[in-house]
């Protein structure tokens, strides 16, 4: 079997005369299954508002990565919960990320791509702009 070419997978709900192609290389187009069956369906404006989605959640976890630490005088139990649960948070959303990428469409990898990089750009002059006006 070639190694380049999509893989016939049965897919939930489809009988054997009903295979979904899943692909096993990067591919460019807009039919796609990003996270759940039908969606986006291969409907060009469903397909960019999953590229937008995908962007938006790459740029909320570079935001969840520099959460503000523990404060001093703060209560232990809750600070420590408080990071638990945003860290859950964060790694939720970066499994939902990578779970889109494996959907090996080019256009997702580059959106995740591009909206982790902005998403790190936007953490790092933040704290720059912080830096700049409370210098030590």
């Amino acid at each position: 079997m070639s190694h380049d070419m999509p893989m016939p997978m049965p897919m939930p709900n489809a009988t054997m005369n009903h295979m979904a192609m899943m692909h096993m290389t990067f591919f460019w187009g807009k039919d796609v299954i990003m996270l759940f069956n039908d969606w986006p369906n291969g409907k060009l404006g469903m397909y960019i508002s999953g590229l937008l989605f995908v962007f938006v959640l790459a740029i909320a976890v570079e935001f969840f990565s520099v959460f503000p630490t523990i404060k001093t005088g703060a209560n232990p139990f809750v600070s420590g919960l408080t990071q638990a649960s945003v860290y859950g948070l964060r790694m939720a959303l970066a499994y939902i990320v990578m779970l889109c990428v494996m959907s090996y469409n080019l256009g997702v990898f580059i959106f995740v791509v591009v909206g982790h990089a902005v998403g790190f750009f936007l953490v790092k002059y933040r704290a720059a702009l912080k830096i700049k006006d409370n210098p030590v």
